[in-house]
């Protein structure tokens, strides 16, 4: 009875190089998949006006979630606010400690009332009537430039008492690319709702 034939591994295949008189045994390494390393998409932007801060993100994944989880703890974030569709499961944040919120609404549109009032809410507990030590808030779109940079601008022209136009620029300064030309002539007709209240670009020393 002949003997079942074992299949070679790939690490004892030999391949002969030459003729039939001077061949050469050569053997064939096999072949493995280098891992692709994560990363983050466009690096976090920290946005600091008097009391307030803001760490602006592209989109975490769940793939490379723990490298925006170390930037915001690095930051000391204490809330996320997420403005797109989910791409990572928000159970992976609260395990980490960071409240999730949840305030999307369409690309290419201004945020309707129902976000600009939670947003708005979150920014003042956060930040004058239940502060706890230095919190950040982070905050992200799909690519970081959009919606997210928006609700920020919205923060800055409630409470710490800049203009349109100087919340914009300001983000623009350490965002490139941030709120385009729809957007700005949006926030350029948005009134004041809250009117400084507490005044959170205000510092005591």
């Amino acid at each position: 009875m002949a003997s079942e034939e074992k299949p070679l591994k790939a690490s004892e295949v030999e391949v002969k190089v030459g003729g039939e008189s001077g061949s050469q045994p050569v053997q064939v390494k096999p072949i493995t998949a280098q891992p692709t390393s994560a990363r983050i998409g466009s690096k976090p932007t920290l946005i600091s006006r008097g009391n307030m801060k803001f760490l602006i993100m592209d989109a975490p994944r769940s793939a490379n979630l723990y490298l925006y989880l170390k930037e915001m703890k690095r930051n000391n974030v204490t809330s996320c606010v997420r403005v797109c569709e989910p791409t990572y499961e928000s159970g992976d944040l609260e395990n980490a400690g960071i409240n999730l919120h949840e305030m999307a609404y369409d690309d290419g549109t201004s945020p309707p009332p129902s976000v600009i009032n939670s947003w708005l809410d979150l920014v003042e507990d956060t930040f004058i009537k239940k502060r706890v030590g230095d919190p950040t808030i982070a905050v992200h779109c799909v690519a970081g430039l959009g919606r997210a940079p928006v609700l920020v601008a919205i923060a800055l022209i409630e409470f710490a008492d800049l203009d349109p136009v100087m919340a914009v620029d300001f983000i623009r300064k350490a965002r490139r690319g941030a709120i385009n030309n729809r957007q700005l002539n949006y926030l350029e007709g948005y009134k004041s709702q809250r009117g400084g209240i507490g005044c959170a670009a205000c510092t005591i020393s």
